[in-house]
């Protein structure tokens, strides 16, 4: 099977690649919004939007233009893929899987990929790449660059600069080396409950930054806007933003690639976090209630990065030969797992759950994390039965992969294993 993989390290340009790296990030971004403003233009006027094709007709012709003459210093690729994102943006945007496609603004996720491979040098012995109207730029190798190289982004983030290399290689089919199956029950408290009655604990990154935050956007707010004191002061927010950020990702990195080297099948529950996070502030007419409590919550969701954590275990899992189900979380922290009896009385307290009905008493998470793994239980034993989820128990996958009829998509069968479990029930 294919892998593909980006590599990410930080550059170490000198002063004249800087300035070209901005230059050449502001020509991609200019070509996008120009693109996207021709495209409303024809909007409005009734006319079809352009493709590709006819749209690098119109790079062509606005860099032989006396208006922007400059975007000729550029290389030519760069500002194609630009482009491109635009084009899949507005794929995105018709499939309902994203927003209508938005200008993009200066110092915001300022970037520029090339995509041609072949215009590309990578000398991993000298810690070095070689990339057009660039030349050679020093790296921080810190790992080795794996496979044959697909493209490289160069992108800014905190006032650095950063290359990231995707490649592509063959790797044999993986079979997990764990055989157990887990439920996981995020929350605040309890960053993650697993079913087997261990917990992780969170790490609140935003929360352990704040403090410091708060205070360098203060010193931030009393600076003459653009002046010099106020560039330093912006660096000095963007420097804290960035070492929340990296201290996030590398607290779910390590928790993700446990989780997954320790179990082949993980059970989350699919939570909205955007529509979990949104403000209580309403409305003039119809103002909100209790809206500085739900402000707190949402920044400690927030904080959590659930969202990246799903991410990670997914693709982590698929590498290591292992399966991720997404369960909806309807119910989860009411139901009894002994007698399953349903009731909001089961969980009065948000620490512990005793059910009024047998009386079976437990941590609320470590119930919310069983449930998770038996409704994920269910939709692979009805999966493989060829059965009709009941709609109490409706799931989706996390990606479109199937079963085969007895196998596992990593070519376990577990068919007994599972349907033995969901029959013990």
């Amino acid at each position: 099977m294919q892998r593909l993989q980006a590599f990410k390290f930080e550059l170490m340009p000198n002063g004249e690649q800087v300035r070209k790296m901005r230059q050449f990030a502001g020509m991609a971004r200019f070509v996008f919004n120009r693109a996207l403003a021709l495209q409303k233009d024809l909007y409005a006027a009734g006319d079809k939007k352009l493709g590709y094709t006819a749209l690098c007709k119109q790079l062509t012709a606005w860099r032989n233009s006396a208006e922007t003459p400059w975007l000729k210093d550029g290389p030519i690729h760069p500002l194609q893929q630009s482009l491109k994102d635009l084009e899949r943006a507005y794929a995105n945007f018709f499939a309902g899987r994203a927003d209508f496609p938005r200008f993009k603004k200066k110092g915001r996720r300022d970037s520029f990929r090339y995509p041609d491979p072949k215009q590309i040098k990578l000398d991993q012995g000298n810690s070095r790449i070689f990339l057009p109207k660039l030349g050679w730029l020093r790296y921080r190798n810190s790992r080795d660059v794996l496979g044959t190289v697909k493209n490289v982004t160069v992108s800014l983030s905190g006032g650095k600069w950063y290359v990231s290399i995707q490649t592509a290689r063959e790797v044999a089919q993986p079979v997990p080396g764990a055989t157990s199956a887990v439920g996981i029950d995020v929350g605040i408290t309890r960053f993650a409950t697993l079913s087997d009655g261990s917990h992780v604990a969170p790490l609140n990154s935003f929360k352990r930054h704040e403090t410091a935050l708060r205070k360098a956007q203060q010193a931030m707010s009393r600076k003459t806007r653009f002046s010099n004191n106020w560039k330093k002061a912006k660096a000095r927010v963007q420097r804290i933003h960035s070492r929340i950020g990296n201290t996030r990702r590398d607290y779910l990195h390590k928790t993700t690639t446990t989780i997954s080297q320790s179990h082949a099948l993980v059970v989350l529950e699919d939570l909205q976090v955007r529509n979990m996070s949104k403000s209580a502030a309403g409305t003039t007419d119809q103002p909100g209630k209790n809206v500085r409590a739900k402000s707190g919550l949402n920044k400690s969701i927030l904080d959590q990065g659930w969202f990246e954590f799903r991410r990670q275990l997914d693709y982590k899992l698929a590498w290591n030969g292992g399966w991720l189900i997404l369960v909806p979380p309807r119910n989860t922290s009411r139901t009894c797992p002994c007698c399953d009896h349903v009731s909001a009385d089961n969980r009065r307290t948000q620490e512990r759950f005793a059910c009024v009905e047998c009386g079976f008493e437990e941590n609320a998470d470590v119930v919310g994390a069983i449930n998770v793994l038996r409704v994920g239980h269910a939709r692979l034993a009805c999966e493989v039965n060829g059965a009709v989820m009941p709609s109490a128990a409706g799931t989706h996958r996390s990606d479109s992969r199937r079963l085969d009829a007895g196998v596992s998509a990593v070519g376990i069968p577990f068919l007994s294993a599972v349907g033995g479990s969901v029959l013990r029930r």
